[in-house]
């Protein structure tokens, strides 16, 4: 049985832990609200701009942007895997890298075999895990949350256009963590090149000037959709990131928010526990104690 002195360290040692714990949930929950703020304002820009691309894209001729058009074959794939730079945020980044490691193993196993999956990797802990397991890491991208402005994304967006416009890949998709609520987030893995459009959209009019919309009225574009798709898909696709950056921001501050509730209510558990077993621990002690000065006292009667 541990002494008297072990347990109080030990007592002492997990209320200094849960101090921090207790602390690092307070700063989680003040980022958490501007990492919410900042990932709610850019929801309806993001769906708002792929919806105008999908009603521009109905052009056929607009929908011939080798951004947007789907390649004959796909001979590579790359995959762009949003995590976190630091831990203390309960399964956060393990339950992602399970979803990646089973949609890859369900879909390119065959590419990854052949060395044709790219990974780019935004996050310390995606690019620690995959580096060390053999997969073809062609970008890291670490510290981007420790300053988070749009400039990371578009940097981001362009070394892996380079690599699609060059031929180097196929098909680009993005896989990330979704921010539900302040405990639940959402694995979620979207194509990324080509542009994924909604091509279920209302006809263009006859005289093929404009497109009439569910409300009978009639948009024309101008100079044309051509040149408007051509000048929105870059900003979509840095956006689309973006906006991708966010989620997994505000839900990594979320789990991590939540971890640290969990670490402070179990070290509570623990200081109970360590507080009754220091109790048990002292009653046997003044027991024993009780028990030896009794049977002095009687060893000496019976000497006199």
């Amino acid at each position: 049985m541990a002494t008297l002195r072990e347990i109080r360290g030990r007592i002492v040692g997990v209320k200094k832990t849960q101090k921090i714990t207790r602390a690092m949930k307070m700063v989680a929950a003040a980022k958490l609200r501007r990492a919410q703020r900042n990932m709610l304002h850019a929801r309806p820009y993001a769906a708002k701009m792929k919806e105008l691309l999908g009603h521009l894209s109905s052009n056929p001729e607009a929908a011939l942007n080798p951004l947007i058009e789907p390649r004959a074959t796909v001979n590579a794939v790359a995959l762009v895997i949003v995590t976190s730079d630091r831990g203390f945020c309960g399964a956060f980044n393990t339950n992602l890298i399970k979803a990646i490691e089973r949609h890859i193993n369900a879909n390119y196993a065959t590419f990854k075999a052949e060395g044709k999956l790219r990974l780019f990797c935004v996050g310390k802990k995606g690019f620690d895990y995959f580096s060390k397991r053999g997969y073809n890491v062609a970008g890291k991208y670490i510290g981007v949350y420790n300053d988070l402005v749009f400039s990371s994304a578009q940097n981001i967006v362009r070394e892996v256009l380079d690599g699609y416009t060059n031929g180097e890949y196929d098909q680009v998709e993005i896989a990330f963590n979704e921010f539900k609520s302040m405990t639940t987030q959402k694995n979620s893995i979207e194509r990324f090149l080509p542009i994924a459009v909604d091509r279920h959209l209302p006809p263009r009019s006859p005289a093929g000037e404009g497109q009439l919309r569910g409300d009978g009225q009639l948009y024309i574009y101008e100079p044309s959709d051509v040149a408007i798709v051509n000048a929105l898909v870059p900003k979509h696709l840095n956006f689309q990131l973006w906006r991708s950056l966010l989620e997994s921001n505000a839900a990594e501050e979320g789990a991590r928010m939540a971890a640290m509730e969990n670490a402070t209510t179990n070290a509570n558990e623990m200081i109970s526990s360590l507080q009754l077993s220091y109790n048990k621990a002292r009653q046997a002690a003044i027991t024993s104690e009780l028990l030896e000065i009794v049977g002095g006292a009687e060893a000496l009667r019976k000497a006199s």
